[in-house]
């Protein structure tokens, strides 16, 4: 009868403090919406509340209809490391780089025009944010030009 109790008491041990909480996704309300800048169809993600986002290599991966934008530091055309933080009032392009061919993501007003349009007049485009850790969705909106 011991031994039963303390193989029990082992694998309740075992299972409990095995056990830590599942990691999560930033939980915050995105929206996306089409936006012309510089005379580029871009897409605009603005950050209406929530968690903060931070994007990197590790944390965060943008796709567009499936497309996996550049990731990390480099995901950001004009953001150092340290401002690749994505807060509540916040605004974030979306865009096609000409000189590399890449999807990238920025916060500046992106006053270069030698940008490709992201869609064309009538198409619609998806993007995701995904939280690399957890495998969950931060957001998955529909954008319509």
């Amino acid at each position: 009868m011991v031994a039963i109790t303390v193989i029990l008491a082992a694998v309740i041990a075992a299972f409990v403090f095995g056990m830590g909480p599942p990691e999560q996704a930033p939980q915050a309300s995105i929206r996306a919406s089409a936006a012309d800048v510089s005379s580029t169809d871009v897409v605009k993600l603005e950050h209406q509340g929530g968690d903060q986002i931070v994007f990197s290599s590790t944390t965060t991966r943008v796709t567009v209809s499936g497309n996996a934008t550049t990731e990390g530091s480099a995901l950001f055309t004009d953001l150092s490391v340290e401002d690749a933080k994505f807060d509540a009032g916040d605004s974030l392009y979306v865009y096609y780089e000409d000189a590399t061919g890449q999807v990238l993501v920025d916060n500046s007003n992106m006053t270069q025009t030698d940008n490709t349009p992201i869609a064309v007049s009538g198409e619609t485009i998806n993007v995701k944010i995904i939280d690399i850790a957890s495998q969950q969705m931060i957001g998955d909106m529909d954008v319509r030009f």
